[in-house]
């Protein structure tokens, strides 16, 4: 993340003294990632493949709360972390490097860090995880500290989630905050998510493949107290047994007041199921490096624009930003831009030859919030290296 992002805070005007401290709680797993780039073709069994990139990061929810932090809201994160070098690796980047509330994290003697690596090709990525469950938090744990008490659910990314390093063991009073994040999973409540709710948070609710096959969303008990629901197109038709993505976003707003279905390269579709409005924001056409993470920055993107009270169509505009900008540099947690990141490319896409007006106008929004100068583009982004001395 460079270094001299600009200080702007997207609810500055809506800040009142006493509203929560926190913008945004959210639980789960930290992964350590470990990203391999700029292969040509997937591995192949039997032969050595060398890639022409590589990095590491911290990775699984601290992709989220990373991406979060860096749009200026204070992100408060549960999560258990391994006393080996990757887990204090990755709590110091997400404490130190991000400024991200680890009060009700903990840290686990003698558990190992849950580990990713993360083959990107194709446009496309493989991963091969291996983590054990984390066990819960001692009950007169802390705060404040690497003893704090903590929870996890599931691995949510940009094209999956996978359950088996960590179980839900998340305390039932989460701290009071604007929003929160719930990753979803058949036949699974987490009793956090209706606290949350109860006391005023906006729930969004992130999803992955349903490894059950049933697609039944009365088998997610927490949607119902969601504000906006997330998935992409191919779950929202699975789970609304439709077969066109805005017919599942309509079919979904139903169910939950906001419905938001991601399109991959055709951008994305929004309805608002209170007033019937819908929006729809085609993709930003990028060079894409890894897509790690960039299914979690779509996802904080347009959770700031909805605590900003955005219109529908600027929120999913932000958010699409946010993830194409994203999947230009390695890692899930490094790769979410900041503000800076954003006003160079503003900047420089007003400057080049041949831009639609149209299609410039979609992110006019964009001026009332960042500064009239920017640092040139492309901006020099973090190490994604552990230890690599600087």
């Amino acid at each position: 993340m460079s270094t001299d992002t600009p200080g702007i805070d997207p609810l500055e005007a809506l800040r009142a003294p006493r509203d929560p401290a926190c913008d945004v709680f959210l639980t789960g797993p930290v992964f350590l990632d470990i990203i391999f780039t700029g292969l040509d073709s997937a591995p192949v069994r039997g032969t050595e493949s060398w890639a022409r990139g590589m990095g590491s990061s911290p990775g699984g929810v601290a992709n989220m709360a990373t991406a979060l932090a860096r749009l200026g809201l204070h992100t408060s994160l549960a999560a258990a972390f391994g006393d080996d070098h990757y887990g204090e690796y990755c709590w110091d980047a997400l404490e130190q490097g991000e400024g991200i509330d680890l009060s009700m994290s903990h840290t686990v003697p003698g558990w190992h860090s849950p580990v990713t690596v993360s083959m990107a090709y194709e446009g496309e990525r493989t991963m091969v995880s291996h983590g054990h469950e984390a066990p819960a938090p001692a009950p007169a744990a802390g705060t404040g500290s690497r003893a704090a008490a903590a929870g996890t659910g599931s691995r949510a990314g940009a094209t999956g989630t996978s359950t088996g390093a960590a179980a839900p063991v998340f305390p039932q009073c989460p701290p009071r905050a604007r929003a929160a994040i719930a990753s979803l999973a058949p036949g699974r409540s987490e009793p956090w998510v209706a606290t949350a709710a109860r006391d005023g948070a906006l729930v969004f609710g992130d999803v992955g493949w349903d490894e059950t096959g049933r697609w039944d969303l009365d088998a997610l008990p927490d949607l119902a107290h969601c504000e906006a629901f997330l998935p992409n197109a191919e779950e929202a038709m699975r789970y609304t047994r439709t077969d066109c993505p805005r017919a599942a976003a309509h079919a979904l707003a139903e169910r939950v007041p906001l419905a938001v279905v991601t399109l991959g390269a055709e951008g994305a579709y929004a309805v608002d199921g209170r007033t019937g409005t819908a929006a729809a924001v085609p993709a930003i056409e990028v060079e894409a490096l890894d897509p790690t993470g960039a299914g979690d920055v779509f996802v904080a993107g347009f959770v700031t624009g909805t605590l900003a009270d955005w219109p529908l169509a600027d929120r999913l505009a932000f958010a699409g930003l946010t993830a194409a900008l994203s999947v230009q540099e390695f890692g899930g947690s490094l790769s979410a831009p900041g503000w800076a990141e954003i006003a160079a490319w503003w900047q420089l896409i007003r400057t080049c030859d041949r831009q639609d007006p149209a299609a410039l106008e979609r992110y006019a929004f964009l001026d009332d919030l960042l500064p009239a100068t920017a640092r040139a583009w492309p901006l020099r982004r973090a190490v994604p290296t552990i230890g690599f001395r600087q």
